[in-house]
């Protein structure tokens, strides 16, 4: 019987040697090169384009110190039974502080001393809470604090500062004026907190300044890519095919929150001089013409005589503004800004914030089919015409106010039972935008009747205002926050 198992066991060996085995040895070609461009050949890898530019992104912690709850006492009968009060960490003394993270985005080191450019909404954290404390964390994991030398709501740019003991990595910039539709572009960034990330995509296009993503009174000039942008993304960089900086990616188009090939980034020349004027003074000084622009549509240009609806329409002058002390009429249709072509209402607007107050530009501009050249001194918009009310003036903070006479009554249908200020005009840049509009009127301001433009302004005060306004035959409060 034994013989016959280990003859049965030596023709299984033998077949299987006939037939080979089931499960072959695995052989594969391994090259183990490295991708690289070939001189003359197609490109095949950024590889070496990223690994100059990672090292300046930066991941951005924000968070705020918060007290943990005093631990409750426990019932005296549940003390019997053993049971303990849940530790927190505060123990029965007073309460403990606490790090509360509020939100994580990125940042660019665009300086060996430490300065980094980020948004302004990432160091602001989750739904516009003040942050107390800012982390940056560099691409080798090395973490420092970081101070906040300013930060401009209106562009949604903010420029941090670290202190290292030596030369920090820094990214090259470009000229974002010489990109084109079509170039290929990476966003790096720290999505989702997984940690540092490529995507790779092109310029889908340029100049986007209508879309009303940053909110209000703000100023758009977005490039837009097809590079996936995530949550905390923001505030990371978007290099081109050279590993040069040309944005900052700040917003996405999506329903779901996540990339859908519709992304946003603020261009490098934007960036650059805003963030220039954060460290030079802590805010963002902008000029101001003082009118009312609107975009031409097909219409408009046709009963003003134009070929093109390039151009901004004014609407309004405001009284003793630059513009209207340069001669500057409404129904005018602004052509150039000096030399930069304007093409609608929102590029005026930018072009003109850019610039610093005080300086002299040429307005071209078309009167009634005559084409002429006005000399114009910028006013500030954080000067007089904007921000403050004085005597003989009625623009308050963006807002033109008039008193109620028998002219406007009849003009606008106002009964005769509504007291109060009219609201004549409200520019893109105020604080009011997308609260009170044209030709509301204001009846009380924080349970004060006001009957005068400065009554509104003495009746305004930090923090929620409730204003009484009337509008369109009825009656109803609106909150505003300033």
């Amino acid at each position: 019987m034994k013989n016959q198992f280990i003859l049965a066991v030596l023709s299984v060996s033998a077949f299987q040697l006939l037939i080979g085995s089931p499960n072959p040895e695995l052989r594969v070609s391994v090259d183990d090169r490295e991708i690289h461009s070939v001189p003359g050949g197609p490109v095949v890898s950024y590889a070496d384009v990223l690994d100059q530019a990672t090292p300046s992104v930066v991941a951005v912690y924000t968070s705020r110190i918060v007290a943990n709850e005093a631990r409750q006492p426990i019932p005296e009968i549940l003390r019997q039974f053993g049971f303990r009060a849940p530790d927190n960490g505060a123990g029965d003394a007073a309460p403990r502080e606490r790090r509360q993270q509020l939100g994580v985005g990125s940042g660019v080191i665009v300086s060996e001393d430490g300065y980094i450019i980020t948004n302004h909404h990432v160091v602001q954290g989750i739904r516009g809470r003040q942050a107390d404390e800012i982390r940056v964390q560099l691409s080798d994991g090395v973490e420092y604090n970081a101070e906040l030398v300013g930060s401009d709501e209106k562009t949604d740019v903010a420029v941090l500062k670290i202190e290292a003991e030596g030369a920090l990595p820094t990214i090259k910039l470009a000229d974002s004026e010489k990109l084109r539709v079509g170039d290929v572009v990476f966003a790096i960034g720290n999505p989702l907190d997984v940690g540092l990330t490529a995507t790779q995509g092109i310029v889908s296009a340029i100049g986007r300044d209508s879309y009303g993503i940053l909110g209000p009174g703000a100023y758009e000039n977005f490039i837009q890519t097809d590079a996936a942008i995530n949550l905390g993304n923001s505030g990371g960089a978007l290099i081109d095919a050279w590993g040069r900086l040309i944005g900052i990616n700040t917003a996405i188009v999506s329903r779901s929150g996540g990339s859908i090939g519709i992304g946003f980034a603020i261009p490098m020349n934007m960036v650059l001089n805003i963030a220039r004027n954060l460290i030079s003074s802590g805010g963002v000084p902008r000029g101001m013409l003082g009118l009312f622009p609107t975009n031409l549509d097909r219409d408009l240009a046709d009963a003003f005589g134009l070929e093109t609806t390039k151009g901004a329409l004014v609407n309004q002058v405001q009284q003793d503004s630059p513009a209207g002390r340069a001669g500057i009429q409404h129904g005018d249709i602004i052509t150039k800004v000096d030399t930069i072509e304007i093409d609608s209402a929102q590029q005026l607007r930018l072009r003109v914030s850019q610039m610093l107050p005080g300086r002299e530009v040429t307005i071209t501009l078309i009167r009634q089919g005559e084409t002429m050249q006005v000399p114009v001194t910028l006013g500030s918009l954080d000067g007089t015409a904007y921000n403050n009310y004085q005597e003989g003036r009625d623009t308050i903070r963006g807002m033109l106010l008039r008193e109620i006479d028998a002219e406007l009554r009849d003009e606008f249908s106002i009964p005769e039972d509504i007291q109060g200020v009219l609201v004549e005009q409200v520019e893109a840049a105020s604080p009011f935008a997308g609260k009170l509009e044209r030709l509301m009127v204001i009846i009380e301001v924080n349970g004060e009747a006001v009957n005068a433009p400065e009554a509104v302004e003495d009746f305004f005060k930090e923090g929620m205002n409730r204003l009484y306004v009337w509008a369109e035959g009825q009656k109803r409060f609106i909150v505003l926050r300033l």
